[in-house]
């Protein structure tokens, strides 16, 4: 999945979506996944790098990502 690329995003979590004139804050984890989202990173590949950087199972991982995919795709901020 791809973060669209109008969607605005600042190393601090703060996420716009120009089209709809909506705004979101994540945490440094989640800014970091939409950063690397769109540059085309694979999911598991920034999953990995989570997993390197912070504390964390990769189960917990798996359950925030998938909770975190959910968000992002009702905001309508992933590309189709």
């Amino acid at each position: 999945m791809r973060i669209k690329k109008n969607i605005a995003t600042s190393e601090n979590g703060f996420i716009f979506n120009p089209a709809t004139g909506d705004s979101f804050s994540g945490n440094a984890i989640a800014s970091e996944i939409i950063l690397a989202m769109k540059t085309g990173t694979a999911a598991e590949q920034i999953k990995q790098g989570i997993l390197q950087k912070y504390e964390v199972t990769a189960d917990q991982l798996d359950r925030d990502w998938e909770d975190w995919m959910v968000q992002l795709k009702e905001a309508n901020l992933l590309e189709n």
